[in-house]
């Protein structure tokens, strides 16, 4: 009995010994190659391995037998994959009964070519996303851990895992830009793919992630993750791939950001990218916009075609169909620094723009309000607008305040041409380089306006219209302006010096043309200014402008200087771009006109060339008579007559601004002597003198008003022309 015992106990403690022995240790044999193999070909008969001696361990809690090999190769076709290490287990009841079931296969692979992998996974089983990812790759090195689970009739479960990492990969996108230098560790589960601490580069832009999921929801993939980059250059290429033009073309050049993002978007089967999100902090370091501007200088007199960005702080989301950009910083012009913040929003093809500049070292001017602010003094440009679908422009605030200076406009809103459809509102309030204040309100009244000022510096307005080549050039800026404006200015200011008291009267357009006016005002000494424009029944437009005050007027061209008195009126009649004009100015003293002083001196009658630059020489009455068409004046005559000269003229200005005049100057005693020759009717005029002969000057006058050159030759007679002329103002006068 004891020996029974005995060999019981030696047997049973054998057995403990060799589960221990296969439990820890286990035993190598090459016995089972062949039938790993086998099922190997099982899984996928194009599959081969290269197997050396297997180890068999025997794990008791779990009741199942483990086999490994190291340094196996697997096959297919002209691929080889290079393992470190296989490991599987079976069931032990299948192992008694040689009916082996694998519950679990484990591979640790070496290094190997990543492309290499992807062709032996789609060998197994193929999809979309490896077949994309095949198309795209086109180098890298791949070490994973791949853990797979079967059922009982050893078929795959869902419940793999697969880790490791990748690294020197390189992608080509679909649109010929290169993702570099890829790096990251990767879990890949039955419907998710995770991607961890990866590195990367675009167009030499160093990125990072912390972590990428992609989601497997059947219909779309699903991704989310961060992707952030340090402080670097962005490549033109970049920015010419996301805005869909050239980079250049747009102006911008040395971008110098980083940014932390956010984001989210589905791709289809189809390589369908959608519903992107994304919310990024981007810090702008710098960034430089070069672009001709012209407009641009009128405002800021800084502005030299060159504009920085800096140090900007920019909040940036994008879902769906609609945008939000937030940012401030820093601008540069030319040497000057100042302040921005803006907000941007993007909805149903909408833009939404809010910005607040703080303006202090730039220079800003408003040349049609002879406003300045100049260098070194804090102000606020406030603005709000909107860009429509349809490229409509719609400002719903402008607001500039600098100290006690405002100015205000409300729905300004412009067509696709920038053409101006409607203002609702315009708040002037400011003191200008004439150091006048300003005190102006136009409001819109359904579809008419209403222009109400305690004061206007109105010169530079009258200017703009004076030099317009087209007297609908000033409302070419409307898109089609339908409207009748009522006008009350208690004062308004023609110049530095000369003001009109209560302004009042009408203006009436339509379709962009000036059809009816009527003002009425008076200087400040009771003389009165009235012009009136209005289309008759024959499709004419006639404008009359009378003043008891000549001067402020006539000073506004500016080789004339030392204009006195004289009152002045002007009519004209135009119809299809061709008008025809006469002006008339009586009882005026003039002091100065280059032109004139030239022509006398050459003439060698300098004691009226003196009178000319010293007291003046006082006219009695100048009339003028012209024709315009497009640039082009025509001149039928000039003529002027005074106790001391008297002139007659004709000529032209053409497009270019050349002037060319021709005509007769001819000194007063002269003049008398010559019609005091005339049988009778020089009896009568200028009493009985003998004629002694006829004596005054021909001339030319040609070129710009800055560079005329002028010509003069001595007459003995003069033209019947001069003569008849003379004579009916003298009929007049008398």
């Amino acid at each position: 009995m004891t020996k029974v015992i005995k060999v019981f106990i030696f047997l049973l403690g054998s057995i403990f010994a060799l589960i221990f022995y296969l439990s820890f240790v286990g035993i190598e044999t090459n016995k089972f190659n062949q039938l790993i193999k086998n099922k190997i070909t099982e899984i996928n008969d194009k599959i081969s391995i290269e197997l050396h001696d297997v180890k068999i361990v025997l794990d008791i809690k779990n009741f199942t037998v483990g086999i490994k090999t190291y340094g196996p190769d697997l096959f297919f076709k002209n691929k080889k994959i290079k393992l470190e290490k296989i490991s599987t287990s079976f069931a032990i009841s299948s192992f008694i009964s040689k009916d082996f079931a694998i519950k679990k296969l484990a591979i640790s692979t070496k290094k190997n070519d990543l492309r290499d992998i992807i062709y032996f996974v789609r060998a197994h089983k193929n999809s979309p996303e490896l077949f994309i990812l095949n198309k795209i790759l086109k180098d890298g090195d791949l070490i994973a851990d791949i853990n797979i689970n079967f059922n009982d009739k050893g078929e795959v479960k869902e419940n793999f895992n697969i880790k490791g990492f990748v690294k020197n990969a390189k992608i080509n996108l679909l649109n010929k830009q290169v993702i570099d230098k890829i790096e990251f560790d990767f879990v890949i589960k039955n419907k998710l793919s995770i991607f961890k601490n990866a590195k990367f580069e675009f167009n030499k832009l160093k990125l990072l992630s912390k972590e990428i999921v992609i989601t497997n929801k059947d219909k779309f993939f699903l991704v989310n993750g961060d992707i952030e980059n340090s402080l670097g250059k962005i490549s033109p290429e970049i920015l010419s791939f996301y805005l869909k033009n050239n980079y250049e073309n747009l102006g911008f050049s040395d971008l110098n950001l980083s940014s932390e993002n956010i984001i989210s978007f589905k791709i289809s089967k189809k390589l369908k990218f959608s519903d992107f999100k994304i919310n990024s902090k981007i810090f702008l370091k710098n960034v430089k916009y070069i672009k001709k501007i012209d407009s641009l200088k009128n405002y800021l007199p800084s502005f030299d075609n060159y504009l920085e960005l800096h140090d900007h702080i920019i909040n940036l989301e994008i879902d769906k169909n609609k945008s939000l950009i937030t940012g401030k910083g820093k601008f540069l012009l030319n040497e000057n620094y100042d302040e921005i913040d803006y907000n941007l929003a993007f909805k149903n093809k909408n833009y939404l723009i809010k910005s607040k500049i703080n303006i202090k070292k730039n220079p800003l001017i408003f040349k049609l309000l002879n406003y300045k602010k100049n260098k070194d003094i804090d102000s606020i440009l406030d603005v709000e607008f909107f860009i429509k679908n349809n490229n409509l422009l719609q400002f719903k605030k402008i607001l500039f305040k600098e100290s006690q200076n405002k100015l205000l406009i409300n729905d300004l809103n412009f067509d696709k041409n920038f053409r101006i459809i409607n203002i609702s509102n315009l708040d002037l309030d400011f003191l200008n380089e004439n150091k006048i204040k300003n005190n102006v309100l136009i409001k819109k009244d359904k579809q008419n306006y209403e222009i109400i000022a305690k004061n206007l510096d109105a010169k530079n307005i009258i200017d703009a219209i004076f030099d317009s080549k087209n007297d609908n050039k000033s409302f070419s800026i409307f898109s089609d302006f339908n409207s009748k404006i009522k006008v009350n200015i208690a004062k308004t200011y023609l110049d530095n010096i000369n003001y009109i008291n209560k302004l009042n009267g009408d203006i009436e357009f339509s379709k962009n043309k000036l059809i009816n006016l009527k003002l009425n005002s008076k200087f400040s000494n009771d003389k009165q200014i009235n012009l009136t424009v209005k289309i008759n029944e024959n499709n004419e437009k006639i404008t009359t402008l009378f003043s008891d005050n000549a001067k402020p007027l006539v000073e506004r061209y500016k080789f004339i200087k030392g204009f006195d008195g004289g009152k002045l009126n002007f009519f004209s009649v135009k119809k299809n771009n061709k008008s025809k004009s006469q002006l008339k100015i009586y009882n005026f003293k003039l002091k100065e006109l280059p032109a004139l002083t030239k022509i006398l001196t050459l003439a060698s009658l300098q004691g009226i060339a003196d009178l000319l630059t010293g007291e003046g020489i006082r006219f009695n009455e100048f009339e003028m008579n012209f024709s315009n068409q497009n640039n082009y004046m025509k001149i039928d005559e000039i003529y002027a007559i005074g106790p001391a000269i008297s002139i007659l003229m004709n000529g032209y200005v053409d497009q270019n601004d050349v002037i060319s005049l021709r005509g007769t100057l001819v000194p007063a005693t002269t003049l008398n002597k010559a019609l005091g020759s005339i049988p009778i009717l020089g009896n009568i005029l200028v009493g009985k003198k003998t004629g002694e002969g006829v004596f005054g000057v021909s001339f030319k006058i040609k070129g710009k008003q800055k560079n005329l050159k002028t010509t003069v030759n001595p007459v003995k007679t003069l033209t019947p022309r001069f003569i008849i002329r003379t004579l009916e103002k003298i009929k007049k006068t008398n």
